[in-house]
């Protein structure tokens, strides 16, 4: 997001995190009502337009907002969504990608308060890897010929019992409701998301074995010296790196894993 969306979603989160502050707020439900405005505003393009109009007062927007959600959500959603669209939005789909993080982001603070918000976060991360794995999965879930509700059955028959509610939801929401979002890209920006509830960074940490509690808790150490915050890692282990480790954290790689030195010692020795 660029300038004024830029502006506006920083001032959303901020009344969001105010919101959720206050314990009696439902954040599980909040969240629900965020996703269904969201799909609401996605599928309605010509309201989408509406509210972020530049040439109409903010105040009249937000009047027709809450006479539209009035009824269906509760006030606590009617009056974030109000306060939104009040705001300036540099392209009205901006509106839209902001809903569905601050949606995300109150599941996510669901499990905070439930103290499981690790675990959520361990579990995106598996689920990733599993269907990274898994050809028919992926199929499945990218298939463009099957409903939402049969990508919907599948994921509950798949990850009920074995993750956390929320974890459910937020995978659901993603393969049923993707918004032109790939499922690798939707994961990373979850996991993100999940990181940014404690202020921390996310590393991919790729080895041959898994690797012992006190490596994590060293390997952990150093890198929130190297980047000065908190580091949650997601553990792979891969067989074909041979020994050592990756660490992916951003765009950023540091490979040192032995399969990586030997090819490029034989890169050099054919050059």
């Amino acid at each position: 997001m660029n300038g004024a969306s830029r502006e506006a979603l920083a001032a959303a989160r901020e009344r969001l995190d105010a919101l959720t502050d206050n314990t009696s707020v439902d954040a599980g439900g909040l969240a629900e009502e965020l996703a269904a405005v969201t799909a609401l505003l996605d599928r309605e393009v010509s309201l989408r337009r509406v509210l972020t109009d530049p040439a109409q007062a903010g105040e009249a927007k937000a009047d027709l907002a809450a006479r539209l959600l009035s009824g269906q959500v509760g006030g606590e959603t009617v009056d974030l969504v109000s306060g939104m669209v009040r705001s300036r939005w540099s392209a009205s789909r901006d509106l839209v990608d902001a809903l569905e993080e601050l949606a995300d982001t109150a599941d996510l603070t669901a499990a905070q308060r439930a103290g499981v918000l690790d675990d959520v976060e361990d579990e995106l991360f598996r689920f990733g890897r599993i269907a990274a794995s898994s050809p028919e999965l992926r199929a499945a879930l990218s298939d463009r010929a099957a409903t939402a509700t049969a990508k919907g059955e599948l994921l509950r028959r798949l990850l009920g019992g074995r993750a956390h509610a929320v974890t459910e939801r937020l995978i659901i929401r993603l393969v049923t409701r993707p918004r032109g979002r790939s499922l690798e890209g939707g994961l990373e920006s979850l996991s993100k998301l999940a990181a940014a509830r404690r202020d921390r960074m996310v590393a991919v940490v790729t080895s041959a074995v898994p690797l012992t509690d006190q490596q994590k808790r060293r390997l952990g150490a150093a890198l929130a010296r190297m980047y000065g915050r908190e580091m949650h890692l997601n553990l792979d282990v891969d067989p074909t790196v041979l020994g050592g480790i990756s660490v992916r954290i951003g765009d950023e790689v540091v490979d040192g894993t032995i399969a990586t030195r030997l090819d490029e010692a034989s890169r050099r020795l054919a050059g």
